[in-house]
């Protein structure tokens, strides 16, 4: 690659572009700050977790790329959600529409005030409402699902918290109080949306995820293999193309054997978690340090702070 200054780095231009497509899909905007990041900065409190929690590293790291793949991947499992996904998610059409839907749940009930997570947890009910329809099981019978079916609930909460977990363990710093605290701290996520008797460490967390693996609920099918196809290559653009290719790699390298056979996917012959590694160092360098989100929280509990000075 060729270089336009004489000191080794590259052209600010090269990197502010990088970052503008990077930021346009992750927020939808080029200024990284979606329009519902101003209400995370409103409230009266600090939220469910707070500054130095587990779920605020685990959320707001750049490994949260690599997990939001493996979640997906995970969740399609279930044909419950599954049968949802394809019956009621514009997912192929709008996948960015999508993402930055569950981005913003996730980041309202992670950086938010109390009263903003329920809000937001409660958005997310209202779509549930809605989602209703039949799937075929193994021996052709339909079965009705709906997405605020109680067991449907508790799996996309455990397969999510599996993959955010599992992707910062690899790829993340040290967790506050460690895998416990962070599973501990986010089954109040599982309380807001209505999933039942969330983990509440990561020993009852992959006992629960085992559960549905033995007991024969989760299975492969053409659904499914459509779903993988479509998550491998989404329309990203040529300009994140090639780099998604690793994080994906690098998600199925993540997942447990167990569920990656039940998927019918195979880890890449080449380096794929080193590789990743390095892809977020450069989203790193590209996005900077800091959030709109935790930005935008900071800025809440300042507010906080300085009235309670007064």
């Amino acid at each position: 690659m060729s270089r336009d200054r004489d000191d080794g780095r590259e052209p600010a231009s090269r990197w502010d572009a990088l970052r503008s497509h990077l930021l346009t899909a992750f927020s939808g905007t080029e200024t990284g700050r979606p329009y519902w990041v101003d209400e995370i900065e409103l409230g009266d409190d600090a939220g469910y977790f707070g500054e130095g929690s587990a779920a605020w590293e685990v959320h707001g790291g750049l490994a949260t790329l690599v997990a939001g793949i493996r979640a997906l991947l995970m969740q399609t499992l279930h044909p419950g959600a599954m049968a949802g996904v394809h019956d009621w998610s514009r997912y192929q059409e709008d996948p960015l529409g999508r993402l930055s839907g569950t981005i913003r749940w996730l980041v309202g009930v992670t950086f938010g005030s109390t009263e903003y997570a329920r809000v937001e947890s409660a958005r997310v009910a209202r779509f549930h409402d809605r989602v209703v329809g039949t799937y075929l099981d193994r021996d052709g019978n339909e079965v009705p699902y709906a997405a605020g079916d109680p067991e449907l609930l508790a799996w996309v909460h455990l397969a999510f918290t599996e993959a955010f977990l599992g992707a910062h363990e690899v790829w993340g710093g040290p967790i506050p109080g460690g895998a416990d605290q962070y599973v501990d701290e986010w089954a109040k996520a599982a309380e807001l949306v209505g999933a039942p008797n969330p983990p509440h460490s990561a020993a009852e967390l992959r006992a629960q995820l085992e559960t549905f693996r033995t007991d024969g609920t989760l299975r492969r099918d053409a659904r499914v293999d459509e779903a993988v196809r479509f998550i491998r290559n989404p329309p990203l653009g040529k300009g994140f193309g090639p780099a998604y290719r690793i994080l994906f790699a690098g998600a199925v390298a993540s997942i447990p054997v167990e569920y990656r056979r039940l998927l019918g996917l195979r880890r890449a012959w080449w380096p794929a978690t080193t590789l990743t590694r390095i892809v977020l160092r450069i989203v790193h360098r590209a996005l900077g340090s800091s959030s709109s989100s935790e930005d935008a929280a900071r800025a809440r509990l300042a507010r906080l702070a300085a009235a309670d000075a007064a």
